[in-house]
């Protein structure tokens, strides 16, 4: 498969997979960030697209992606090379992280995004609680883990088999929001209770049939 093919395979309604292939590592360096797997990449990414990253855009409207796929070879490049580290090593990335055409020990598959929702970003900014957001995911999406960053309140979101739901921030309150051994909010939906109708964006109809 080509890279010009691979770009413009399908993984969901609002995705294609050229969406996840730029890398702001791979640009600077002159690096090509093309999968070894490409069948491999594409059912994870199809997997993260569909579940997750639809589902964000038909509530919230566009979405952020700033990273999403890294070939093996420019995520080590990423880990090893370029200082300060800004790509965890190949072994933390497979099965769930930034690296889809790569299984974990355990031989699951999975993929990860960095993203951010306008529509939330700014009232995070005018000083919104990024948990407010945490839980609507919780609620709201089949995910394996996330993370959040003080900028924009963007957050890794991944997608694996056998997930684990676990949510962590390096936002204040730092640490684990939820995951094994903890509970949940009980009073979680009032944070959200101003969020839209989840999936409720409306997009033209098809038509049923199309004159040539």
């Amino acid at each position: 498969m080509s890279l010009e093919d691979l770009g413009r395979v399908r993984l969901s309604k609002h995705f294609q997979f050229r969406n996840f292939l730029y890398s702001e590592i791979g640009n600077f360096y002159g690096k090509p960030n093309i999968p070894e797997d490409p069948e491999l990449a594409i059912a994870a990414g199809r997997r993260l697209a569909e579940e997750l990253l639809d589902p964000l855009v038909e509530t919230f409207g566009p979405i952020d992606i700033r990273s999403g796929y890294r070939s093996p070879s420019l995520n080590h490049f990423g880990a090893t090379e370029v200082k300060p580290q800004k790509c965890a090593a190949n072994k933390a990335n497979a099965g769930g992280g930034h690296i889809w055409d790569l299984r974990d020990d355990a031989g699951r598959m999975g993929a990860m995004v960095s993203v951010s929702i306008p529509w939330f970003a700014e009232q995070y900014n005018a000083g919104r609680d990024w948990r407010d957001l945490a839980w609507w995911l919780f609620d709201h999406l089949d995910f394996h883990s996330i993370w959040f960053f003080p900028k924009n309140a963007a957050f890794n979101l991944s997608w694996r088999e056998q997930p684990d739901h676990v949510i962590h921030s390096y936002i204040a309150p730092k640490g684990k929001l939820y995951g094994p051994g903890l509970t949940a909010d009980p009073q979680r939906a009032e944070r959200y209770a101003d969020f839209p109708a989840f999936r409720a964006i409306a997009y033209p109809a098809q038509p049923n049939a199309v004159t040539p």
